[in-house]
């Protein structure tokens, strides 16, 4: 692998904070065709590319795959990850107005409230869940029994 520590060059690329998508692949624990995916889904863009014309990509783009792993499993579409991810990059731009900030702030909160409400609803099913498989060792003590 050839990623890198702050500062250093990698051996691939030659360019200090830059990662080859099979880097970027390994770091976040997805297959290379899934990055690829979140590629063409508009979820995640190269800063560059290599002399060989491989794609490259910065920490911010392993962050943000971090950041949809996350939202996965609680169920957000892809269309409500582009849409956090374009909210999040809008927050964090320099000399941002403070109206603007505000406003932005405010959208942030309904995503809190909507990923609360996404994990309510998964420990309902968790819930669910344990429920059933106890059920499933009662049946399966009864028939050891009887």
């Amino acid at each position: 692998m050839s990623t890198t520590r702050r500062g250093q060059s990698t051996p691939r690329t030659g360019r200090a904070d830059l990662y080859q998508i099979g880097d970027v692949a390994e770091r976040v624990n997805l297959s290379l065709r899934t990055v690829r995916y979140y590629e063409e889904a508009g979820l995640l863009m190269p800063v560059g590319r290599t002399a060989g014309g491989f794609r490259l990509y910065d920490e911010d783009a392993v962050e943000r795959l971090f950041l949809i792993k996350m939202m996965k499993p609680l169920g957000f579409t892809l269309e409500e990850m582009r849409s956090l991810l374009t909210l999040r990059d809008e927050l964090s731009r320099p000399g941002l107005a403070l109206d603007a900030r505000a406003a932005l702030e405010e959208r942030l909160r309904t995503w809190v409230v909507l990923a609360e409400e996404k994990l309510a609803a998964l420990r309902q099913q968790v819930g669910v869940a344990e429920a059933f498989v106890s059920g499933l060792q009662d049946d399966a003590d009864r028939s050891r029994r009887g």
